[in-house]
């Protein structure tokens, strides 16, 4: 059943690793939709599900002077294999003024679990609201319904641009910000990655074309932060894990 990007969670009976989440309302209208695609696994997932809702969609990809361009060209493989538009925005001048983290600057990427201090040097200054600026922005201007972006549970401890809070004020923001009223859709920000796996599954997503490695190798490192989550995620969906990790890590 498609979350449809702006109708709450879905529903999945029967799996001992999930949680059931309340069914999602029904009726919900279709729309023309910017995703924020990143190529990673949870963006992955929510292009297939805003696709499966019947909403028309365009993704973004933002070079923001990152680490790697990794996810950013499993982002685009994915999008012309389902004949998707897709645009890269090269804000990769930007990379200077947001110094400091791993992922922008020469700091090494910490191994280890997201609940670990040391997850805090992946923390990009102020990522999602430059990128929910310009994908509003291309919306206001195609005059698209909505922005949608997979901000997910998993992601508040670390990131305070994944929080409830912060999506609530830019989905107000969204429709204050010009005439063209733009909704903000999150249907991920209460889900666990699990879940988001799990629903990735019924929907048929190719994971092991997703990227979501920060180390940006020729596969995946399995020891950093986002590779732990991703490798934990398929065992708590019970989901079989794909994705090519460096030799000594398991799935």
């Amino acid at each position: 059943m498609p979350l449809g990007g702006c109708c709450g969670n879905w529903n999945h009976e029967g799996n001992p690793h999930i949680v059931a989440m309340p069914t999602r309302a029904q009726g919900c209208r279709q729309m023309d939709v910017v995703l924020i695609y990143s190529g990673g696994l949870d963006s992955t997932v929510l292009l297939y599900d805003l696709r499966a809702g019947g909403h028309s969609v365009r993704c973004l990809g933002v070079d923001y002077g990152q680490r790697h361009r990794r996810e950013l060209a499993a982002g685009r493989a994915v999008c012309e294999a389902l004949g998707v538009e897709y645009r890269l925005a090269d804000l990769s001048g930007l990379r200077p003024l947001l110094a400091g983290s791993a992922l922008t600057d020469d700091v090494a990427v910490p191994d280890g679990h997201y609940a670990d201090e040391s997850m805090k040097l992946t923390v990009v200054p102020n990522r999602n609201m430059i990128l929910l600026s310009v994908a509003i922005g291309w919306a206001v201007s195609g005059k698209a319904g909505a922005v949608a972006y997979a901000a997910h549970a998993g992601d508040h401890t670390i990131y305070p641009d994944c929080r409830p809070a912060f999506t609530g004020a830019m989905r107000e923001a969204a429709r204050l910000c010009d005439w063209h009223a733009v909704e903000l859709l999150t249907p991920f920000v209460t889900m666990s990655k699990g879940e988001i796996v799990l629903r990735g599954a019924e929907l048929g997503v190719p994971f092991g074309r997703t990227w979501s490695c920060y180390k940006g190798g020729d596969v995946h490192c399995g020891t950093c932060g986002t590779c732990v989550e991703r490798r934990e995620a398929f065992v708590d969906a019970g989901v079989a894990d794909p994705t090519v990790y460096e030799l000594g890590v398991e799935n």
